[in-house]
Order: C-alpha cells, then sequence, then structure tokens
C-alpha cells in the first residue's frame, strides 16, 4: 500500500499530495519512477528504513536530489509510526527533523554562495513584466526566484513555461513583511504548477541570506489559483533554512505493480 499525505496544510485544508512508499522490496529506481508517475502526485517518497532513515523523491517524470514536502512528509510519516529518528537523509546529506506540536520542521542547508542576482532578462523572456528583483539559486538544480510588486500580481502572473530554457523552476512571489505569496512552476519535473514547494522556500532564505538578511522568518502561501490552499512556516539563520507545516491523512492507496 502507498500512504497519502497531504502536507503544508492551510487550516486544515488543502496541501501538497503526498505518496508514501515504505515496502521497498524488489523496488529499483525505474519501478520507483513508474509508480510515481502512475500515482501522479507532484512528488512520491520511498523511504529506506535505515539509521538515519533515507529517502528516494521522485516527481512524475524525474528523482530529485531534494525536495522540501516529501522530507516534511517522511519526517511526519517516521514520527507519527514511532520513529526516534531526528535526522532523515536524501540526495544532499541528512538533515534534522522534529515536530513542535502539529508541525513538523525539517533544517535544510543553504548555500549563499549559490545565490546569484539574475537581473530582468529572465523574467522578461518568460513574460514577467517589471520584476522588482531576479536571482536565480542553485539547489542545486536552477531555481530561479522572480520578485513582483504585489500579490495580486502573483496571483495573475501567467509565465511562459517553453521559454524556462535551463531553468529547472520558476518562483514568482511578493512579500510584505514577513507575509510572502508564492507560485512556483516546474515543468521539468511533469509539474505545471506546484501547489507546495519547501524548496522553494529554501532558495528564498538563501536568497534573503545572500542579500544581507542573515535571519529572519516568513508565513509563505501557495496554492490558491490550483485549487490546494497551502502554506509554508519558514525560518533562516546562519547556513540553516528550517521549513515546517501541518500535514494531514488521507485514504491510502493500492499500488499496481
Amino acid at each position: 500500500p502507498c500512504s497519502v499525505l497531504r502536507v503544508f496544510t492551510r487550516d486544515g485544508e488543502g496541501g501538497n499530495h503526498l505518496g508514501v512508499v515504505t515496502d521497498l522490496d524488489g523496488l529499483d529506481p525505474s519501478t520507483m519512477q513508474q509508480i510515481a508517475t502512475d500515482l501522479g502526485f507532484s512528488e512520491t517518497v520511498f523511504i529506506d528504513a535505515t539509521d538515519p532513515p533515507t529517502v528516494r523523491i521522485f516527481t512524475p517524470a524525474m528523482e530529485m536530489p531534494f525536495a522540501g514536502h516529501p522530507l516534511v512528509g517522511a519526517a511526519y510519516h517516521l514520527l507519527a509510526e514511532g520513529s526516534n529518528a531526528d535526522r532523515i537523509g536524501c540526495g544532499i546529506g541528512e538533515m534534522s527533523i522534529r515536530q513542535e506540536h502539529d508541525t513538523v520542521w525539517v533544517d535544510a542547508p543553504m548555500h549563499h554562495e549559490r545565490a546569484y542576482r539574475d537581473g530582468p532578462i529572465f523574467a522578461r523572456r518568460v513574460g514577467l513584466k517589471n520584476p522588482k528583483s531576479s536571482w536565480r539559486v542553485d539547489m542545486p538544480l536552477d531555481y530561479r526566484l522572480v520578485e513582483l510588486a504585489t500579490a495580486a500580481e502573483v496571483a495573475t502572473a501567467a509565465p511562459d513555461i517553453s521559454a524556462f530554457g535551463a531553468a529547472h523552476g520558476l518562483t514568482v512571489f511578493a512579500r510584505d513583511g514577513v507575509q510572502v505569496r508564492m507560485r512556483f512552476f516546474i515543468p521539468d519535473a511533469g509539474i505545471s504548477e506546484d501547489p507546495a514547494t519547501g524548496s522553494a522556500a529554501v532558495a528564498l532564505a538563501t536568497r534573503f541570506a545572500a542579500a544581507g538578511e542573515l535571519s529572519g522568518t516568513a508565513t509563505i502561501d501557495q496554492g490558491e489559483e490550483i485549487g490546494h490552499p497551502s502554506r509554508i512556516l519558514l525560518h533562516w539563520e546562519g547556513r540553516t533554512a528550517s521549513i515546517g507545516g501541518t500535514v494531514a491523512v488521507d485514504e491510502p492507496m493500492e499500488l499496481a505493480l
């Protein structure tokens, strides 16, 4: 069976669906990819009960070295099953996990030197006019971050995904104090728009830190445009970005292998 979670819910609603598979007997990477493709969720995570537990993350189109909502979901699943794990491994290494009340947190590394001011050329190429700022952050995949003036502009943004070029994913966001309105587009992974993107939140923190804001917090709302209102809590300091959120459990699914 495949457990099904909704990660980064907002007031119990919405969130980003995640498939969780823990019985890895007979599953090679190609079979894992086929399962993720068949399920069609933004990501499916495969948990290996090592010490600490390690995960492999697949979108409908590719394996990801790091992604936030699968790691938060995997951490929730492990802790709910009674695991005493305080770390989890993925394609970029190990990171700390914890639960505080109903919020599950993952502490991800930031690499300030991988954030670059991008200028407006990329934003204009994909049809986003008058950006407040444009950055590139290597996650290690190529993430572009385009800041717009208002949340309303974010809500109506319609980037041309055929013009992404080498960019793996695009974050469009607006910031008002600690409130961030965000959307994330990732056609490389077989996802036109993602409901809730923890890796994009880490990329935002990396961009803020690289610009001189060495610590801070944010509440990121995402997903309204595609019917999955989601909320990511973000805190960053030094070289660590912590992403947190609430998780809901849906009915499990049987896998057709």
